[in-house]
């Protein structure tokens, strides 16, 4: 009898935690940014990583600066040219391949 009430005990902290992350996450995701906001927001954020001033990220302006695109940097750049533009990163965002 006592190993069943543990069981239901556990049980029910775990659905109670899980139950909280579930609600967490979903005010997270109800806070990003979408449509305009997230991509001014994306282009201020590239625009300060961009040391430079070229309009690309190279891999060591985007380390520190934009870990995600630091990351995935292999997967974005798809030219293989070294460096990223800020097309190359909304286009690996959204599943598609940039233009050339």
């Amino acid at each position: 009898m006592k190993t069943s009430s543990l069981n239901v005990t556990l049980l029910t902290t775990v659905a109670a935690v899980l139950s909280g992350l579930c609600i967490t996450a979903h005010a997270e995701i109800q806070q990003l940014p979408t449509g305009a906001a997230a991509r001014a927001e994306l282009k201020k954020r590239f625009t300060a990583a961009d040391i430079d001033g070229d309009g690309k990220l190279t891999r060591e302006e985007a380390k520190g600066r934009m870990a995600l695109v630091h990351r995935q940097f292999d997967a974005i750049d798809t030219a293989r040219t070294g460096s990223v533009t800020l097309e190359q990163i909304e286009a690996h965002a959204h599943g598609r391949r940039a233009r050339p």
